[in-house]
């Protein structure tokens, strides 16, 4: 399949501010299940600094706006060939060991009731695919998608004890669930194909390391691997470490956000 995207992220401050550097994640990543058509990340006005692959196979820029600075644009826009794989990342080169995604966060510690779900999760299952699948299920079934009731800063904990929230907390849920079984999981950004194209933001799911398989993905807010429909971005170990765009502002006032994402099907 190939998804052509167009992602726009606008930063708005008030007042100006005196400069702004960011750090930008948002290049699709390389491996056997997508290959990149095109791909442009443009910010008007911007000085860009070098580019890096970081351990993890994640490509890495910087990028400054300097002077009086009331908006920054970053666009996006690129057309990705995808295929199914299952949610196998085959072919994807890294250097840091998988066992460094044992380590948790504050967004993803596991609390008794995380550790519970996962327990009972966990039990019955025949290899480690297939409890892999059965904490995606489990998660699935214990948060439900609905918006606008977690923030940025809700805890895998918070999320499961509410028992509500969207695909970062159904990530860092099942990454919590995950270590508790000493599965080595990390959480991944990227952008998904859905129905009508248009989108609140990049999406988010999660990987688990599976002996004999590498890391494999789950998508636990819609209860598939990822498959042609996704296009992967970049992984971290929680949301923050994951960001597509993490920045500096140098001043002091309000700062706004808006990002608009539209992912659609190209006509063959």
């Amino acid at each position: 399949m190939r998804l052509n995207v167009r992602h726009a992220t606008t930063y708005r401050f008030a007042p100006p501010m005196k400069g702004v550097r960011q750090s930008l994640r948002l290049w699709p990543s390389a491996f056997e299940g997508q290959t990149v058509i095109d791909w442009d990340v443009a910010i008007d006005g911007a000085e860009r600094g070098a580019g890096f692959r970081d351990g993890a196979g994640d490509w890495i820029e910087t990028s400054t706006v300097q002077g009086e600075v009331s908006e920054v644009v970053v666009q996006v826009t690129g057309t990705v060939e995808t295929q199914n794989l299952n949610g196998v990342l085959s072919g994807h080169r890294e250097r840091v060991n998988p066992l460094v995604y044992l380590r948790s966060t504050k967004a993803t510690k596991a609390d008794g009731a995380l550790r519970d779900v996962a327990e009972g999760a966990a039990k019955g299952a025949e290899t480690p695919l297939d409890t892999a699948h059965r904490l995606a299920s489990a998660i699935r079934e214990a948060i439900t998608y609905i918006p606008g009731q977690t923030h940025e800063g809700t805890t895998a904990a918070e999320a499961l004890a509410l028992g509500k929230g969207v695909c970062q907390d159904h990530a860092h849920a099942l990454i919590a669930a995950a270590h508790v079984l000493d599965m080595p999981a990390r959480y991944v950004v990227g952008y998904l194909h859905a129905a009508g194209g248009a989108a609140e933001a990049s999406h988010a799911w999660s990987e688990i390391w599976i002996p004999d398989l590498g890391w494999v993905g789950f998508d636990a807010s819609n209860g598939v691997s990822p498959d042609e429909n996704y296009i992967r971005i970049g992984s971290g170990f929680d949301s923050v470490d994951a960001a597509p765009i993490r920045g500096v502002a140098q001043g002091a006032g309000i700062e706004a956000l808006d990002v608009d994402v539209n992912v659609q099907e190209q006509a063959q």
